[in-house]
């Protein structure tokens, strides 16, 4: 763990590369101690049919969702989420100066006796993380 899942209007593709916030969500999660790099999952949806605001579509949204295996305090939580969201703004920053785009983003826990987890990702890690 952690999964973070990208929600997004369609109409920012036109400014912004999803697939390049993608990895860069994925490489600020891996300077963060409390997630480690093997249960790193970042995807994102495309929501096509919005309504924002005063109703223009050229509004547009991005809302990350971090789900984290329970354990971690507050703190470490807060420092993460605040670290992840600030790489979300930096990399937003160019489009939100021509666009109108909210952001959100939110952390919340996921409980291990209720999500069963199996995979062999660490097995086939170059540095075996």
């Amino acid at each position: 763990m952690p999964h973070f899942h990208i929600d997004y209007s369609a109409n920012i593709e036109e400014v912004v590369d999803i697939q390049a916030l993608c990895e860069a969500i994925r490489a600020s999660a891996t300077e963060i101690e409390t997630f480690p790099a093997a249960g790193i999952r970042v995807r994102a949806t495309r929501s096509d049919h919005v309504a924002i605001a005063d109703g223009n579509p050229k509004h547009g949204y991005i809302d990350l969702s971090v789900r984290l295996r329970e354990g971690r305090s507050v703190d470490v939580k807060q420092d993460a989420i605040a670290r992840i969201f600030a790489t979300l703004k930096d990399f937003m920053g160019p489009a939100m100066e021509t666009r109108s785009i909210a952001l959100s983003a939110e952390i919340r826990d996921i409980d291990a006796a209720l999500s069963p987890k199996f995979g062999t990702v660490r097995d086939h890690l170059e540095d075996n993380a």
